[in-house]
């Protein structure tokens, strides 16, 4: 393919349309004393050695989730990865594997996409899942483009809880496919009124459990009422761990099952690449309309078991106004490394390792709340709760970091200062959290307080 550079008239179409008349005016937000006029100012050169050093250096000033007690989440938790995980998946098969275009020579990349689907479908309780997508977020943006293309239905309203990451995806992909969003506010502890919020234009309910404050929800009240006005339901979930031991998603009604994977086999990596789950129910509208692609299992011309790209809307194999979304690939290497640790966990060792999660959460939240001041806000929880704080979350927050104890994310962080949600703190616990964890947090919260 030739590249095509963009002529003079592309630039100013395009500076047209987003309404600024030179690519400066697109700075103005950055103060002028914060830009750069110049070559960055660096070494000219420096040895491999000098180099190591140098960042090694700056990597010190952090510190990191592996050297002090660590309780932070919010969609994104600490697990332990067992060793076998890394191991495999550097495989030169799988390592350097990509887009499995080629069957007849992508045999295992298929069977594990094969794998990955079916535990997926296990996990979430609905029968069909796609090979994975780029993260929770993305997922759930794409599940509500699909929602309004089997409804034929423009309008979706979501959850005040949804975590506000996901929202915004949600509202930014809509925007441009003419998709009117309602999201109703934060309500921590509760669910909000969905159910009044659902007429006879939505396409769809998209509701979080556990949701962003960590509150568990029943969705059967929701479910009923959406499928009476043919809305479908969205159910979304960050900790997927939560999923061995709560009732699955699709067990309490809901048509599609979205949410991230991270926390198997994938681990924190700086927010990325992680790993959407997708799953919907077994019907062939919903399956047509599925973003990404599903590897299935046949048999060849001599009887033989095999497995093969059985849909895969996408860009590159069909029109390109035909594609059910805009994901033009999946995170193949993250579903593998999920499925790794999927098959080495078992059924029975899911639910341990979310046993554990939870009996650790309920010990935290007990301390914790004890202190004088201090409120646990969610009644019902997984591995992840809320605190409401006599003071500003953000200030402690800092406080028990310098006092080497990385303790949560303040719910401002995620909504904004001044929203109402200031003195809330939202705390996870894993299986990697140690009874000496829970000590320094507990007598460092009481020194700040």
């Amino acid at each position: 393919m030739r590249y095509l550079p963009l002529t003079p008239d592309d630039r100013k179409a395009m500076l047209d349309t987003v309404g600024v008349s030179s690519i400066e005016d697109l700075f103005a937000d950055v103060p002028e004393a914060a830009r750069l006029d110049g070559p960055v100012n660096l070494p000219r050169r420096a040895t491999e050695l000098e180099v190591e050093r140098a960042f090694t250096r700056m990597a010190k000033k952090n510190l990191s989730a592996g050297e002090a007690p660590f309780f932070v989440g919010a969609g994104a938790y600490k697990h332990h990865v067992p060793a076998t995980v890394d191991h495999l998946i550097q495989r030169s098969e799988f390592l350097t594997s990509y887009t499995p275009y080629q069957p007849e020579i992508s045999q295992g990349t298929l069977q594990t996409l094969f794998e990955f689907q079916t535990q997926v479908a296990a996990l979430t309780g609905l029968p069909v899942a796609n090979a994975s997508m780029y993260d929770g977020s993305t997922s759930c943006a794409e599940a509500v483009l699909m929602a309004c293309r089997i409804t034929k239905r423009s309008k979706a309203v979501l959850s005040g809880n949804l975590h506000p990451h996901y929202a915004a995806a949600t509202h930014t992909l809509a925007k441009y496919m003419d998709i009117e969003t309602v999201s109703q506010g934060a309500k921590p502890g509760a669910l909000d009124d969905l159910i009044g919020s659902i007429d006879d234009d939505t396409a769809c309910v998209v509701v979080q459990t556990p949701d962003v404050f960590g509150q568990l929800h029943d969705l059967e009240a929701i479910s009923k009422a959406a499928h009476e006005k043919g809305a479908l339901v969205i159910a979304v979930f960050t900790e997927v761990v939560s999923l061995g031991l709560v009732k699955s998603p699709g067990e309490m009604g809901a048509d599609i099952v979205v949410g991230e994977g991270q926390s198997l086999g994938v681990g924190l990596q700086f927010g990325g690449p992680y790993v959407g789950l997708f799953a919907c129910r077994d019907d062939r509208n919903f399956i047509r309309n599925m973003p990404g692609r599903l590897a299935g299992e046949t048999v060849d011309a001599d009887g033989r078991r095999g497995f093969v790209l059985t849909l895969s809307t996408r860009e590159q194999h069909i029109r390109r106004d035909k594609a059910t979304s805009n994901i033009c690939t999946n995170s193949g290497l993250m579903a593998l490394a999920w499925t790794i640790h999927m098959t080495l966990l078992g059924q029975a060792g899911l639910s341990k390792l979310a046993r554990l999660n939870h009996e650790a959460a309920c010990e935290l939240a007990d301390r914790l709340s004890a202190i004088g001041g201090v409120e646990l806000v969610t009644g019902s929880f997984f591995n992840e709760f809320t605190l409401r704080l006599p003071t500003g979350a953000a200030k402690v927050v800092d406080q028990l970091a310098a006092k080497g104890v990385l303790a949560g994310v303040p719910a401002s962080r995620l909504y904004g200062e001044g929203k109402g949600v200031d003195d809330l703190l939202i705390v996870a616990a894993t299986e990697t959290n140690t009874p000496a964890d829970f000590d320094a947090f507990e007598t460092a919260l009481k020194e700040i307080l």
